[in-house]
């Protein structure tokens, strides 16, 4: 049975509209999700402004939207882990299970990945901001019928972060700076508590996100828009260990290797713009830095779900406001305005 809803679709630079969509039969070993919330992500915002994240580049319409959970409404034949009424948070990423990376542990990496809400491909890969959409049952992992939503869709976020903090290896009693406090930025935070972390320092151009990194717990913040000299004396005094890049500038990855330690890890973890850009690359060689990157997640997504789950990370402490699916565009703009919003999430 073919069916009917509506779709977040982003046809250009700041045009992003409601349309119909009909999905038609659903195939078989695929599970149909009636959408039940949605996170609206960074790289969504970069589609929206530019039409672009990093190098992918949107060249035709795209159904944004990656971090998302809803209700499974159909099953096709073969399908057997979930059924009709089980909630899920659904993994955006489809991993062929075949190729040389999927084999090393590493399916992040995979060479035949279908990620939902992305333009990496072409065609592009279709998201989930969308009343109905299909997936894998291997996408689909259950979560309680009483656990929102809106916490469900998160675990992909906090996949992210995970999968950061794990490219680091051990963090326990380190000292952590963190360049961007965003979403991902604040997760990172909580996912370096969550691993013991000594301190955690969060860096911002911005008051507000700083003010909530705060009250999340951040043991310190930096507010650049005053000017770079805390910062200066911070790395003068005592290093940090580790240094998370996550605001995606070259001026964040160039003040993370000047304020790690001599021997220490930076973390490029933001999505820097495509293209080549100007970093003090000798310092990487004279303090012997080790530069790691670390691209989405593997199988972080399920311990994300398993924590958020089990109330050890309580990702709704970051959702500052709620849309309905059909006020999208008017969702992004709030997003986009980090004066008066950290996490906006699309409800049903």
């Amino acid at each position: 049975m073919s069916m009917k809803g509506i779709a977040a679709t982003l046809f250009g630079a700041e045009d992003l509209r409601v349309v119909d969509i009909d999905l038609g039969e659903l195939a078989p070993n695929m599970v149909r999700v009636k959408f039940g919330a949605g996170g609206i992500c960074g790289s969504d915002m970069h589609y929206y402004r530019h039409a672009r994240t990093g190098d992918f580049v949107v060249t035709s319409p795209l159904v944004l939207g990656h971090e998302i959970a809803g209700e499974v409404i159909a099953v096709g034949s073969g399908v057997t882990s979930v059924a009709v009424g089980d909630h899920v948070a659904v993994n955006p990423s489809r991993w062929c299970e075949k190729c040389v990376y999927c084999h090393e542990g590493r399916p992040n990496l995979c060479e035949n990945i279908y990620f939902m809400g992305s333009a990496s491909k072409t065609p592009h890969m279709q998201g989930g901001f969308a009343s109905v959409f299909d997936a894998t049952a291997a996408q689909c992992v259950k979560v309680p019928a009483d656990l929102p939503f809106e916490a469900a869709a998160l675990a992909e976020p906090l996949a992210v972060c995970l999968h950061a903090v794990r490219r680091v290896g051990h963090v326990k009693g380190f000292s952590a700076i963190v360049f961007g406090a965003g979403p991902i930025g604040l997760l990172t935070m909580l996912a370096l508590k969550h691993a013991e972390a000594g301190s955690v320092t969060m860096v911002d151009v911005a008051a507000a996100p700083l003010k909530f990194a705060e009250e999340l717990g951040a043991d310190q913040i930096v507010d650049l828009s005053k000017g770079e000299e805390q910062l200066a004396a911070l790395a003068e005094g005592t290093p940090f260990d580790i240094a998370f890049e996550i605001s995606g500038t070259a001026a964040g990855l160039a003040s993370a290797i000047r304020t790690v330690r001599r021997g220490g890890t930076v973390v490029q973890v933001g999505n820097l713009a495509g293209g080549t850009i100007p970093v003090p690359a000798n310092a990487v060689m004279a303090k012997e830095l080790d530069l790691v990157g670390t691209f989405r997640f593997g199988e972080e997504f399920f311990e994300a779900v398993e924590l958020i789950v089990e109330g050890k990370i309580d990702v709704l402490r970051l959702v500052t406001a709620q849309y309905p699916l059909s006020g999208a565009p008017e969702a992004f703009l709030t997003a986009l305005d980090r004066s008066r919003s950290v996490k906006v999430v699309l409800t049903a």
